[in-house]
């Protein structure tokens, strides 16, 4: 352990400890409404990581020099933020929202139950295992632009939102283990160990499923008396010229298909961006502020997950199998689950079993807190303003991840 190896530890814990913070500074700013800006400013959730990153960086120039820390800057890997940000913003655009709603109000219409109802269903349980095939950030942006008006409202109890908005973590969170491309935990190793989807879609996709249907189900049917008809929630999608969705889910397709190579993905959004400008007839205003901060906040974690490994892969490496399971989940509470199974790849000699576990354990605990998956700052982007004072608690959050995160971890370990 260096100096800056600790100083980096610090700061990273003081970093969790703001994110849970964060709701507390929005207190203070009504209570001290001279200082309010800054306040707002410190209790901005995507804000967080990022700032704390910088006080990272300054550090390191202090210990190790300014050449050692633009070094360190300049080596980390920021493709997962970008990507974030430009599926956030493509997979947000009104044609293929209206497109994605249409479709899913169409199969809710051919059940016997209250299409409402079914709609929300659909959005808790289909479009997380969507995300398999169209990548798990996508899948949280669309989720949680059809939920939000019909799920994420006041007028719902608040700690039915949480639960609410826990499953929806979750089952993301697991719903992209169909394939070995979608789930970022997932894509860590798949290479390294030699995982195609096929043996994701034997050995985690259907069991993964499973918690899925079960955890919507169940939140859905405690939401039931709360959702409200067509007519007065969800809006009725809009008629979206054909060519002009076409091209829309093209790019998205790009995007997905490109999804580890920024130089195309981001030349890709140029062309998006201009196709936006010409026909904004048939647009909405794109998220970018909601993508940017998403982003921002990604690229802090990135900063400053780059220098845990020196405390987290001992861990990792000293647990026997079934602790693997326990201890990845109760970690990426702690750490992006992405980097957890990172460190596991680089272990050599790593069993099959404690490799499944290590994965298991990662997607079982990817809705636990807003930094545990890569796509939970999308939802809390998108869905913060439904909840009281325009922020998401985050000590609620993980009380209402837990139920469905205990659903995914039998069906993971048990089946």
């Amino acid at each position: 352990m260096t100096d800056i190896q600790l100083i980096a530890a610090i700061l990273f814990g003081m970093a969790l400890a703001h994110t849970f913070a964060a709701k507390s500074f929005e207190r203070l700013a009504d209570r001290y409404p001279r200082h309010a800006g800054l306040f707002h400013f410190f209790g901005e959730v995507e804000v967080v990581f990022g700032l704390w990153a910088l006080i990272l960086i300054i550090a390191m120039a202090i210990v190790s020099g300014g050449a050692e820390a633009i070094r360190y800057a300049e080596t980390r890997t920021y493709t997962e933020p970008l990507f974030v940000f430009v599926i956030m913003v493509v997979a947000a655009s009104k044609p293929v929202l209206e497109t994605i709603r249409a479709l899913i109000g169409a199969v809710a219409r051919l059940t016997p139950l209250r299409t409402a109802v079914v709609r929300v269903w659909l959005c808790l349980a289909l479009v997380p295992l969507i995300g398999s095939f169209i990548t798990e950030p996508a899948a949280m942006t669309l989720a949680a632009l059809m939920l939000g008006p019909q799920i994420f409202r006041q007028g719902i109890p608040e700690w039915l939102k949480y639960a609410a908005l826990g499953v929806l973590f979750v089952n993301v969170s697991i719903g992209g283990t169909l394939t070995s491309f979608a789930a970022p935990p997932v894509l860590m190793v798949a290479s390294t160990w030699n995982w195609d989807s096929a043996f994701m879609a034997t050995h985690f996709g259907w069991k993964s499923a499973v918690a899925v249907v079960i955890n919507a189900s169940a939140v859905t049917f405690m939401l039931r008396p709360h959702i409200r008809d067509d007519a007065a929630g969800m809006p009725a999608p809009d008629r979206m010229p054909l060519p002009v969705a076409l091209i829309h889910l093209a790019f998205l397709a790009g995007v997905v298909a490109f999804a580890h190579h920024p130089v195309i993905f981001m030349g890709l959004f140029m062309f998006f961006l201009g196709f936006t400008k010409a026909y904004e007839q048939y647009q909405n205003p794109l998220i970018l502020k909601e993508g940017l901060l998403v982003g921002f906040f990604l690229a802090g974690l990135v900063v400053l997950g780059g220098m845990q490994q020196w405390w987290l892969q001992p861990i990792v490496s000293s647990l026997k199998p079934t602790a693997l399971f326990f201890g990845a989940t109760g970690l990426t509470a702690i750490t992006d689950n992405a980097a957890l199974t990172y460190l596991g790849s680089l272990i050599a000699g790593m069993s099959d079993e404690s490799k499944y576990m290590l994965v298991a354990g990662a997607v079982a605990g990817g809705g636990l807190t807003v930094i545990a998956n890569a796509p939970n700052p999308a939802g809390v982007a998108l869905l913060r303003e439904g909840f009281d004072d325009n922020e998401i608690g985050f000590g609620h959050l993980l009380l209402g991840a837990i139920p469905p995160t205990v659903v995914a971890m039998l069906a993971l370990f048990l089946l």
